[in-house]
C-alpha cells in the first residue's frame, strides 16, 4: 500500500466493511439531450482530391484544411462541414452504411428546380425525386455512391411537420419535379 496514494486507497478491500456505492444525482428518468449547434459530415471516398474537386463544382463548397488522406470542405459558414477521408483499397461502391444526407436549401420547389438542371448539366446521377409531405426530395449520388437529398421544405411548423410526418407514415412517394435549366 505504501505506493499507492492516500486518496486511491478507499476503493481497496481491507476486510472493512464496504459502503454501498453513491447513487449519482440524475434520477434514472433524467433524459439529458444534447444541444446540437452544429453538424459535418464525414465520408470515406476513393480519392479525397478528386472527390473535393467535385463537390466545389456540384456543391460549391470551398477546400478549408487538407492532409496527406483527407480534405475538409465548407459551405461559407463553418471550419469544415464535409470532411472527405481515404477509404481503404477495395472499399465497396455506395455499400452498407450511410443511406443518405438531406440538405436543407433556402428557397422553394423553383430553386430545387433551378438545383436539378444544374445537377443534370454537370452530368450528376440522379437517383429520384419524392414528396414527402413537408417538402420535396431531390435525390443524388457523389462519384463513390453516397447518397444526397437536396430537400425543399413545404411545411415550415415543425409541429405541422411532424403531424404530417405521423399521418402519412412518413411518406416518400415519387413526384415529377421538371428540372429548371
Amino acid at each position: 500500500m505504501a505506493g499507492i496514494p492516500r486518496d486511491h486507497r478507499r476503493g481497496l478491500d481491507h476486510g472493512r466493511r464496504r459502503r454501498r456505492p453513491r447513487r449519482h444525482p440524475l434520477k434514472e428518468h433524467t433524459v439529458i439531450k444534447p444541444v446540437v449547434v452544429r453538424t459535418h459530415l464525414s465520408l470515406f471516398v476513393r480519392d479525397p482530391e478528386t472527390s473535393a474537386a467535385w463537390y466545389a463544382d456540384v456543391l460549391g463548397l470551398e477546400v478549408t484544411a487538407r492532409g496527406p488522406q483527407w480534405v475538409f470542405l465548407s459551405f461559407g459558414r463553418k471550419h469544415h462541414d464535409i470532411a472527405l477521408i481515404q477509404a481503404e483499397d477495395g472499399a465497396a461502391h455506395g455499400g452498407l452504411g450511410l443511406q443518405h444526407y438531406g440538405l436543407e436549401i433556402q428557397g422553394d420547389v423553383d430553386d430545387l428546380r433551378r438545383l436539378y438542371g444544374m445537377l443534370l448539366s454537370k452530368g450528376v446521377k440522379v437517383v429520384k425525386t419524392t414528396d414527402h409531405k413537408v417538402g420535396i426530395g431531390l435525390y443524388f449520388e457523389d462519384p463513390d455512391g453516397n447518397r444526397f437529398e437536396l430537400f425543399a421544405e413545404t411545411v415550415t411548423d415543425d409541429d405541422e411537420g411532424r403531424r404530417i410526418l405521423g399521418e402519412h407514415n412518413a411518406p416518400s412517394e415519387p413526384v415529377e419535379l421538371e428540372p429548371l435549366y
